[in-house]
């Protein structure tokens, strides 16, 4: 898995780190290339994709949640969902490409998810 998420890092522009974490907030496997924790966004993170996706799936009536992207002046972050119970984050800055991280993400998304 490690393997995964350090070449997701390395094929997105301005992504600095990638993890492998559970919707229960527990980070299982990681890859960054600063020495910023990881578990504190992991948490906070699967929080709000577990908000997100009950909001559209139960409330909107929308269907499965399949991806997610936040925003911010610093940094941005792209969620996936592996499974039920795990999704991957990617960490990028807020300049980065989206669509290098979208399709990146969800090719190493479907590795992941066979390694489960």
């Amino acid at each position: 898995m490690l393997e995964h998420l350090s070449q997701l890092v390395k094929d997105v522009d301005g992504a600095w780190a990638a993890a492998l974490a559970g919707l229960d907030g527990l980070l299982i496997e990681w890859h960054s290339t600063t020495d910023l924790d990881l578990s504190l966004m992991v948490a906070e993170h699967a929080g709000i994709f577990r908000a997100a996706s009950s909001a559209y799936d139960v409330t909107l009536n929308g269907g499965q949640t399949r991806e997610l992207y936040l925003r911010g002046e610093r940094l941005a972050v792209y969620l996936h969902p592996i499974k039920t119970d795990y999704f991957l984050l990617l960490a990028i800055d807020g300049r980065s490409n989206l669509g290098q991280a979208r399709l990146y993400g969800r090719d190493t998304a479907r590795k992941l998810e066979a390694t489960l």
